[in-house]
Order: structure tokens, then C-alpha cells, then sequence
């Protein structure tokens, strides 16, 4: 293997250290603990003298080789496997944060990623602001002297607005804050956040890089200053990825480029061909040589991502009456499946938000999100046009 192996190689070759066996995959380690050869390694093992597994809420081969392998791909130094994609969001806010801190962060994110910062986190003495994801001077505008955190997601959830990652990184470290980064759409594929000055990466394992709708899971990798503080506070809150999942998602990293390169061809078809669609107000797709922040898109983005939003004429029932004329895609909330879904973000994944925080992030009653899937493109297109004709 060269010096530097590509990204594939590495998402199929990283794999924790064979055993006796010898096998060729690695098994699952489907136990709760781990044993010392003596009192004396037991007890280093406890005080940190000694590196190795100890109890699996902790650590486990197998959460080792997932994280170890998303760290290669992300440019990252370290990491934390967490149960789901909201238990990293919420380990990586509140065990950076104390009481008097303040949050900046982008008004479009997913609707529990913003309940977090907006609802939980003033319980614990956290303020915050919200700004719009694109707008720069929004961001300079609203930093203060006890900001601590500048968290985003982009593209973002669901209108798929993108973060100048270059600018608000450069921003974090001028003020001292950590920049946290949702990287759950574009994946460590597309996208690697690092590079661009983040301090903490956080994914949804659930969605692209498991990529069949299986488990949960999730991840925050960045800078050992700060993923050491993560991995504290969650062995010891207990929110920590299971060994069996975290053999799910290593090995589905070996297929996450071929995927992605799947989900972003399809997208892009299914997006220019709902542009020529007269009942379709506005197609958004970071790809599209008419999306506002086309440029940032493909300076960031090696390729356009997975998801397609659209606003239908016809508002709220329009939406409906497309949805429910689906054949071939699913209705589900989720995303990032081998199967298409398509989602009514108003009414399902952002429903417990104020109709005002809705619109503030640019979900409106006639959106739909598609999560575009690995069928066949022509089958995709056949059953949106017979929907939309309906």
C-alpha cells in the first residue's frame, strides 16, 4: 500500500488488530468487559498508565476501528463513538460549556439539534443567539466576549443553506471559541470541515455512513483538546455506541464513497429535472449552477450531496397530495438510505418548532425534502412525474 492511500482504500483496509484467528473481517466483540493479566495492569489500566479496553461504555475494538477510521478521513487527531447522532450533538455542546457561556449558532439546523440550544441549554445558565447560516456579517455581528461554541451544519437541515466554513472558522479562532461543525449531509466524502478550521465534527452515523437504514449511531472527532473533554463526559453519562452497531458502521465506510457517488449523481438528475417541472416554485440543491452559494458549493463540496428540497405551488396541500401519490419512495423521516424517502419537514422532522422559527429557517408549508436513494434514476423520475401529475 502507497504512503498515502486514498480515501477508499483506507474506509476498506483500517480494521482493528487481528486476533489469534487471524480473520480476515473483523469480528464483533460483544462483551461488557475486559480482563487484566494481573492486579498490577488492572489497576495502571484504571489510572491511564496503560492504554487498552477496559469496559465497554468506554471503549471496545470495535468503536476503536469506526472512530479510527472516520478521524483518517476527516483530518482529525481523535474521537468518541456516541449512541446516536443527538448524543454527540448534546456531548459535544454541553461538555464544552459551563454556566455563563453563550452559543453561536445558525438558525438552520435540525429542529432537536435547536431545541437543545435553545430550550436546554438556558436551563444550565448557556445563553445564545441564532443567525442566518449564510450571512458572514451575521455571524461577526453577534460574537461576543463569552462566546464559547459557534456551531453549524451544512448543508443544513433541511434547506440546505451552506456554511463559509473557511470564514467562520477563521472567525472561531480569532475569538477564541470552538467551531462546531454537523458534517451528517455531506460526510467525510464530500467534505472535511477540518481543513477549514473546526474544532469538532459531529455525525449522524444513522443516516449516509450506515446507508441502509439499520442503526443507530453517531461521532465527534476532532482535536484531541477537545474530543479528550467529549470522551469524559460521556463514559461517564453512558451515551455510548454499542459494539455491535460500531461493526455495522465500519464496515458500511467501506462502501461510503461508492454510495455517495450514487446518492450525488441521482440528486442532481432529480434536481434539474424538477427545475423544468411549472408546478415546482424553486428546486434547492448545492449543485445546481443557479444555487445561490453555487461557487462556496463546489469549493467545499467535492460533490453536491444526497438531498434535494423543492417548494411546490399550491403550499400545504399541494405537498400533500405529492406525497401521498408516491409509489416507489418511502415516507419516513429518516435520510441518507439505499431508499429514496421523501419527507414533509413543516409536519415531521421540524413540527415541534413555532411556525416563526419555521420560516426563520426557511421551512415553509409547501418544502419537500428528498433523500435521493441508489435506484435506478429513471425509476426515481417516473414515480415524482406520475405524483406530480395526479
Amino acid at each position: 500500500m502507497g504512503k498515502n492511500p486514498k480515501f477508499e482504500t483506507d474506509a476498506i483496509r483500517i480494521q482493528a488488530e487481528q486476533s489469534h484467528h487471524r480473520e480476515h473481517s473483523v469480528p464483533i466483540y460483544l462483551t461488557s468487559s475486559f480482563t487484566f493479566e494481573n492486579a498490577e495492569q488492572g489497576a495502571a489500566i484504571f489510572q491511564g498508565k496503560e492504554k487498552a479496553n477496559l469496559y465497554s461504555r468506554f471503549s471496545n475494538p470495535n468503536t476503536s476501528e469506526f472512530i479510527q477510521k472516520l478521524c483518517i478521513m476527516e483530518h482529525c487527531d481523535d474521537g468518541v463513538a456516541t449512541a446516536s447522532g443527538m448524543a454527540a450533538v448534546y456531548t459535544s455542546l454541553v461538555a464544552n460549556l459551563s454556566q455563563g457561556d453563550h452559543v453561536l449558532a445558525s438558525k438552520d439546523i435540525f429542529g432537536n439539534s435547536l431545541f437543545i440550544i435553545t430550550n436546554i441549554l438556558p436551563k444550565m445558565g448557556v445563553s445564545y443567539t441564532l443567525v442566518d447560516v449564510d450571512c458572514n456579517a451575521e455571524w461577526e455581528n453577534a460574537i461576543r466576549d463569552n462566546t464559547k461554541i459557534l456551531y453549524v451544519e451544512t448543508p443544513s437541515n433541511p434547506t440546505l443553506k451552506l456554511a463559509d466554513l473557511e470564514y467562520i472558522g477563521q472567525l472561531s479562532k480569532k475569538n477564541g471559541a470552538i467551531f462546531i461543525v454537523d458534517n451528517c449531509f455531506a460526510t467525510p466524502y464530500l467534505q472535511q470541515p477540518m481543513l477549514y478550521g473546526a474544532d469538532l465534527i459531529i455525525h449522524s452515523a444513522t443516516k449516509y455512513i450506515d446507508g441502509q437504514g439499520r442503526v443507530l449511531g453517531g461521532a465527534i472527532i476532532g482535536s484531541e483538546k477537545y474530543t479528550a473533554i467529549c470522551y469524559d463526559f460521556l463514559r461517564r453519562t453512558g451515551a455510548s455506541l454499542s459494539p455491535f452497531n460500531a461493526w455495522v458502521l465500519s464496515k458500511s465506510l467501506e462502501t461510503l464513497a461508492l454510495r455517495m457517488d450514487r446518492h450525488c449523481s441521482n440528486a442532481l438528475k432529480i434536481a434539474k429535472h424538477l427545475e423544468k417541472i411549472p408546478m415546482i416554485e424553486k428546486v434547492i440543491y448545492p449543485h445546481l449552477e443557479n444555487y445561490p452559494q453555487f461557487e462556496l458549493a463546489k469549493k467545499q463540496m467535492k460533490l453536491g450531496g444526497g438531498l434535494v428540497g423543492f417548494e411546490m405551488k399550491g403550499g400545504l396541500d399541494a405537498g400533500k397530495k405529492f406525497l401521498n401519490s408516491l409509489k416507489l419512495h418511502s415516507l419516513t423521516a429518516n435520510l441518507g438510505d439505499s431508499r429514496s424517502i421523501a419527507t414533509h419537514p413543516a409536519s415531521t422532522t421540524h413540527s415541534k418548532l413555532t411556525e416563526k422559527e419555521r420560516l426563520d429557517a426557511g421551512i415553509t408549508p409547501g418544502f419537500i425534502r428528498l433523500s435521493v436513494g441508489l435506484e435506478h434514476i429513471d425509476d426515481l423520475i417516473l414515480d415524482i412525474n406520475q405524483a406530480l401529475s395526479v
